[in-house]
């Protein structure tokens, strides 16, 4: 048997409960005709379903077998360090992403990203800003910093499409963490420029430090979102100290 059987049924199982095919307190199918629909152990199954509780999709109560509490307003999961084309393709949601401008620049021209990542005034960054769109409609506006050096080849043709997957997949290397803040601030000419009027005229503002598997910080994201539509929403699962 496949080790990763399990690993498609939570996928298939997470991606009907997104897609609405299982609504929120409704009920999955029992073990016993999950393991006959998939032809897998009860063990596999049990395995798939302990996976959606984890990841707060569902909740096992004795008696009742496994009820959905998977929530819609989780998207744009702010705790969770996910690129924006996995949030896209997880949630089926329909966006397109504009590449506004790709530039390099210096550290010492924007001081908060020269001081977050650590850097010498001359160090070359590339400067990547993105609209993220529904129906042409601009709801998130994200501004990246990435060290030059670390990643050469990185173009416009890459910021479109998603660098994450070029860091990983062609760099080979592994993202780790990151450490985030969010505030309210007004929006700037430029936020109005591409959101266009909005109100209230504030953006919620979430600035993060990513970093490598080796702790090295390597990306400055600023992504800037409509105050009016903002909610930072997460599940958490409380774990017992033993």
């Amino acid at each position: 048997m496949n080790s990763n059987k399990y690993k498609k049924i939570y996928q298939e199982l997470s991606g009907k409960i997104i897609n609405g095919e299982y609504k929120e307190g409704s009920q999955l199918p029992s073990e016993n005709l999950l393991v006959k629909h998939y032809g897998v152990s009860r063990e596999t199954v049990r395995k798939a379903l302990s996976l959606l509780q984890t990841n707060g999709y569902i909740q096992k109560l004795k008696g009742k077998g496994s009820i959905v509490i998977y929530n819609q307003s989780m998207n744009f999961p702010v705790s969770k360090l996910i690129s924006f084309e996995e949030i896209k393709h997880s949630l089926n949601m329909d966006y397109e992403t504009v590449v506004e401008s790709f530039e390099t620049v210096v550290a010492a021209d924007y001081k908060s990203v020269q001081e977050a990542l650590s850097l010498e005034g001359d160090t070359e960054l590339y400067r990547v800003v993105r609209s993220r769109r529904e129906k042409g409609r601009v709801n998130i506006i994200d501004t990246d910093y990435f060290i030059k050096s670390m990643m050469p080849a990185l173009n416009e043709e890459i910021a479109g499409q998603s660098i994450y997957d070029y860091i990983e997949r062609r760099l080979g290397l592994k993202i780790s963490y990151s450490n985030k803040a969010i505030t309210f601030e007004p929006m700037t000419e430029f936020d109005l420029e591409l959101f266009e009027e909005t109100m209230p005229p504030y953006a919620a503002v979430v600035r993060s430090v990513v970093h490598l598997e080796d702790a090295t910080a390597f990306q400055y994201n600023v992504s800037k979102h409509r105050a009016s539509e903002f909610k930072f929403v997460d599940f958490s699962r409380r774990t017992i100290q033993k």
